[in-house]
């Protein structure tokens, strides 16, 4: 018999009445934060910014014409326009006369929110990061991606206001990357400013109808948001043979199947059907949803998530 002992081999583990799998290895270098000298990064922002630098460019305030320092365009002069706002320069170049505009960036703010649930501590190889180090590392890239764009960053469940700049991120790194053994997998209710933006990262394995009744929350808010489902491969792939007991993580309840491979099917089938009642809820308040898997690069997440901040159609991963 091929058991799973928590205590000898690896344990097929579930959170949250879900079958995920393999032991929850605390690869967490993150935590190396309290030992690092009191000016360095944290490993985990360093991480997240070199995977924002590997995307693009970065993601712009929404710009168009209106009070600023920042020279946009010239445009020729209509009638009802100021003559202070002639550039007389530009106008001596031709017989005709050129307004200057400047750029106006009215940034906005983008709630990000990583799931650090225990469950998230989940990983099914050493070689793997735990879903909690992935989904960190995510949200961080794209709030090193807003920042350098101007935007306002906050970090949603927590009474930190929202900020930008690099205060901003050492502090939402030090947040993710602080111990949360209480933290809860549901979405946090906060009440969000009107036509702000949220980013949720998590396995998302709960009741739809919860994750549901919490993305409409805050769409009748009128609050615009992107779901990322990070799952670890063998919460996918269910690669088990044999006699396998499955052991929670949270609630530490077990399940003990004779033949593993007998339920991959109807499983698989399981999470299929969840992940379309997830889809079907964010289409239908007007949000996006995608998935990754720990064991492909972080990149095309965040090029995800960078397209729907950006109103680009969503890369779904392969």
């Amino acid at each position: 018999m091929a058991r799973l002992s928590a205590d000898r081999e690896t344990p097929a583990r579930t959170g949250r009445d879900r079958l995920a799998t393999g032991q929850a290895y605390g690869r967490t270098p993150e935590r190396r934060e309290a030992e690092e000298l009191a000016d360095a990064l944290p490993p985990l922002l360093v991480e997240a910014e070199r995977i924002a630098a590997t995307v693009a460019p970065g993601i712009h305030g929404r710009k168009r014409t209106g009070p600023g320092e920042t020279f946009w365009q010239f445009r020729r002069y209509e009638q009802g326009d100021s003559a202070h706002l002639v550039d007389w320069r530009q106008s001596a170049r031709t017989d005709r006369l050129y307004v200057r505009e400047h750029e106006w960036e009215a940034a906005e703010t983008v709630w990000l929110w990583p799931d650090l649930s225990p469950s998230m501590e989940f990983a099914s190889s050493r070689k793997l990061p735990t879903k909690r180090f992935r989904a960190s590392v995510i949200t961080l890239a794209i709030a090193t991606m807003l920042v350098r764009g101007g935007e306002r960053i906050g970090a949603l469940g927590s009474p930190l206001p929202p900020a930008t700049g690099r205060t901003a991120l050492r502090r939402m790194a030090s947040l993710y990357a602080a111990p949360t053994p209480d933290r809860s997998s549901d979405i946090p209710g906060d009440a969000l400013p009107r036509f702000s933006r949220a980013v949720l990262v998590s396995d998302f394995l709960s009741d739809p109808d919860d994750i549901a009744a919490r993305i409409q929350s805050h769409a009748t808010a009128g609050v615009r948001g992107h779901l990322l489902q990070v799952l670890d491969p063998a919460e996918e792939d269910l690669p088990f043979h044999g006699r396998t007991e499955f052991e929670g993580i949270e609630d530490r309840a077990s399940l003990t199947f004779g033949r593993a491979e007998a339920i991959r099917d109807a499983y698989q089938a399981r999470l299929a059907t969840h992940r379309e009642a997830l889809r079907a809820a964010t289409r239908r308040f007007g949000w996006t949803f995608t998935t990754h898997r720990t064991d492909r690069p972080p990149q095309t997440a965040v090029l995800a998530l960078h397209a729907a901040l950006s109103g680009a159609p969503v890369p779904t991963e392969r």
